[in-house]
């Protein structure tokens, strides 16, 4: 590798370190070009998403006795020490609810010496219930790939609700790149939310700014009450549902695989341990152009719960060009050990919010493909409409 890593970013100016901070859609194309994100297959610019790139899964799939971290050694000697089965998945297969699957991803890194980077799911991955965490060799976490990582990357997968059908090219989770340490600040977030409009709450004329509770972020309240009586405000996953075909959109009968649950004054929701449910935000989020977002996904001081496995907001979720009025957040949530209520308007989570080196050349939205800007509670967009809604 002949380029160096200061090539890749912008100078350092008075006005700031510009250098730091999470790349966007541009700098990542940058590591393609340079080879420091690499495959055998060639890297197609839908991939490269405002300031992550999505992943593919390659050929084949491994059934394993257990999840695992390879510590200080190789992942593919912990695949062969725990290999129940092997997958082809050059043809669609169908992953067992329950299993644990870990399949070797197409692309690639050698990184940078200061640049790492971090992994979520995508968000119909997480929305199906579909467990996905990256591995790296050598990698003390999950998730996480360290700074100047050379070497392949792994999906664990385990579809935890529903059986899915999955095949080579599948883009399941995503990878954001970070160069230096992230520093969120509530003050540099109460700043943004001055400038910029962080929350509205409301909707068409009677929508309106909101106040956004910042500690440690921002804070994210649950909806159970909706615009009016009776309107569904979560939906709780059935058991021993039939097969889910990822590549199949709109085409899935809902009723087979969720029960709607609506809203009732005054009432929270009961959430039974190991059950699987998709609520919404009370707050409509914003993620400004220049900034990333991330929801945190459990905190134990909030309840023995967790929300969101889908954690990465890209830059202008719910934002546009300054011309959308904040877009709710969809929070796949799940009990533990014990039975726990919900109410309205509780505090479930935190975003927290990163700057980008430079704004992206594109942000989140219809125009580059995505699926959820101005959602309110959703299913995937493998399922069609509910015949009553």
């Amino acid at each position: 590798m002949t380029t160096k890593a200061a090539s890749l970013f912008p100078e350092e100016t008075a006005a700031g370190p510009r250098g730091r901070g999470i790349l966007p859609c541009q700098l990542i194309r940058k590591l393609i070009e340079e080879g420091r994100i690499h495959s055998s297959a060639p890297i197609g610019d839908e991939q490269v998403q405002p300031a992550s790139i999505d992943l593919r899964l390659g050929p084949v799939a491994y059934r394993v006795r257990a999840s695992f971290l390879p510590g200080e050694g190789l992942v593919e000697a912990k695949i062969h020490e725990l290999q129940i089965a092997e997958v082809n998945l050059e043809r669609p297969a169908v992953f067992d609810r329950g299993a644990v699957y870990v399949v070797p991803l197409v692309e690639q890194l050698d990184l940078p010496d200061d640049v790492s980077a971090k992994a979520n799911p995508k968000s119909t991955t997480g929305r199906l219930d579909i467990f996905v965490r990256l591995i790296t060799d050598g990698g003390p976490e999950f998730e996480r790939v360290a700074w100047g990582y050379r070497g392949k990357l792994y999906a664990e997968i385990v579809s935890r609700t529903f059986p899915v059908s999955l095949a080579a090219g599948m883009k399941l989770n995503q990878l954001r790149f970070i160069r230096g340490k992230e520093r969120p600040s509530d003050t540099a977030l109460r700043k943004l939310h001055r400038s910029e409009v962080l929350v509205y709450q409301g909707e068409g004329e009677e929508e309106t700014a909101a106040k956004a509770i910042i500690d440690q972020g921002l804070r994210i309240r649950l909806d159970l009450q909706g615009g009016s009586p009776g309107e569904v405000v979560a939906y709780k996953a059935k058991n021993n549902s039939p097969v889910i075909y990822l590549d199949r959109v709109g085409c899935h009968d809902p009723e087979e695989y969720w029960e709607p649950i609506a809203s009732r004054s005054g009432k929270g929701i009961i959430l039974d341990p190991g059950d699987f449910y998709l609520l919404a935000s009370k707050e409509k989020i914003r993620v400004p152009p220049a900034t990333a977002a991330e929801m945190v996904p459990f905190d134990p001081s909030m309840g023995e719960f967790r929300i969101h496995y889908a954690g990465f907001f890209d830059p202008g979720f719910g934002y546009g060009t300054s011309d959308i009025r904040g877009t709710k957040a969809v929070l796949e949530v799940r009990a533990h050990e014990v039975p726990i209520l919900l109410e309205h308007e509780q505090i479930v989570g935190r975003l927290i919010y990163s700057d980008l080196i430079e704004p992206p050349e594109k942000i989140y939205g219809p125009a580059i493909g995505s699926s959820y800007q101005q959602q309110g509670l959703a299913l995937s967009k493998q399922f069609r409409k509910f015949r009553d809604s």
